[in-house]
């Protein structure tokens, strides 16, 4: 299995300058290469790697970035191309790859050589061909058997460095149940971020605090002079705060998506359109601020990576429609309470709309040609007499 560590690297003062030279070497070879893209025809990412020996010779600055940096280079333009190819082919409206300035391209890559982790007195260090040993903070040990496969180096518009480690694992992830017997349905919201058929309703993160340090700072930078020395303080200033906002966010969701997928044998969530819910008018900061996407695609990484079932279901529907006898019913968005006028079945919203998205991602994953023992009907509340807590 492939994963991704993150460390935070402690580089010197001259370190830190040839980090910095070494991402806008790269950033210009990137404009090069883009320029050529856009002049010449059948290029492509072998056919324009091949060309940067030759180039070393009249660009010789080029002899202290590492080979494999200045390949991932050009790979990284074409894998941008395709990127835009295949978001067109969806039938985006896209444009044309853009030139590279200062500022906007922050990380290059070493794959495969030209990395090596090294214990110096005891402190992990990390060497990249070109620049020498860099000090990091290895606050997490890597598993016994992995093999690193590519180190990327970033720099955070914080201004702090980070090294993300891509390793391989020789095992494989664990077999999915045969018949899930630990099943959970999730209804996702902004007042209760997740609400699940067990019972669990989880709060949203109050992240209020932290936004107003945000606004805060973005009004002092608002009033500094673009691009003076002030300007650059407060920049960082409103950098670290939005760094702020981001870790806490992506903690919650981490350790949200992992009691998930560690806890059930199958999860079923809804198939929301993320990027489309945070375009429609009205209440769309508190949507992004939800990072739904960001949640269900770190719960189907843990899922596939704790051998755990995970079904994405059309969400149409899931709040109207009564989990006991599937009659549809109109409700506001201030009712929060489901009552059925068919059957009588009571439950809150939230729960109501988790069991039939329980409901429907057993019966998906029975469609798709698995046993028939699944037990469907744990997907289906029985007691109408008692409301859903």
């Amino acid at each position: 299995m492939n994963y991704n560590y993150r460390y935070r690297l402690r580089p010197s003062d001259a370190l830190e300058q040839q980090l910095a030279w070494t991402v806008d070497t790269c950033r210009q070879v990137y404009n090069h290469f883009l320029h050529r893209l856009n002049h010449t025809d059948d290029t492509s990412a072998y056919s324009e790697q091949k060309l940067l020996p030759s180039l070393k010779t009249w660009w010789n600055d080029l002899k202290n970035v590492h080979s494999k940096v200045l390949q991932k280079v050009v790979q990284r333009l074409y894998d941008n191309l395709s990127t835009l190819r295949g978001r067109k082919e969806d039938g985006y409206r896209v444009g044309t790859l853009k030139w590279k300035p200062p500022g906007e391209y922050r990380s290059f890559t070493y794959s495969q050589s030209g990395f090596k982790l090294k214990n110096t007195s005891g402190r992990t260090r990390l060497w990249l061909s070109k620049l020498g040993e860099i000090p990091l903070t290895f606050h997490r040990d890597l598993p016994d058997d992995a093999e690193i496969k590519t180190v990327t180096v970033k720099q955070e518009p914080t201004g702090k460095w980070y090294a993300i480690l891509g390793v391989e694992t020789p095992d494989d992830p664990p077999e999915k149940p045969e018949n899930p017997e630990r099943c959970v349905g999730i209804d996702v919201g902004i007042l209760k971020y997740a609400h699940d058929t067990n019972g669990t309703a989880v709060e949203s993160l109050d992240l209020s605090d932290e936004r107003e340090r945000l606004e805060r700072a973005q009004r002092d930078l608002s009033r500094k002079e673009h691009g003076s020395a002030n300007w650059e303080r407060q920049r960082r200033v409103v950098a670290e705060r939005h760094a702020d906002l981001k870790q806490k966010r992506r903690d919650f969701l981490h350790k949200l998506s992992n009691y998930y997928a560690t806890e059930y044998d199958l999860v079923a969530v809804e198939d929301l359109d993320a990027k489309g819910l945070v375009e429609l008018p009205g209440n769309s900061r508190n949507r992004a601020g939800a990072a739904w996407g960001t949640f269900l695609r770190m719960l189907e990484c843990k899922c596939e990576r704790e051998g755990t079932h995970f079904v994405g279901v059309n969400p149409r529907g899931t709040t109207k429609e009564c989990a006991s006898c599937g009659v549809s019913t109109d409700k506001p968005l201030w009712v929060r309470e489901h009552s059925c006028p068919a059957c009588g079945f009571k439950a809150d919203r939230d729960a109501n709309a988790a069991w039939n998205v329980l409901s429907r991602g057993v019966k998906k994953r029975l469609g798709a040609g698995r046993s028939e023992s699944t037990p469907v009907e744990t997907a289906l509340p029985v007691d109408t007499s008692v409301s859903a807590k």
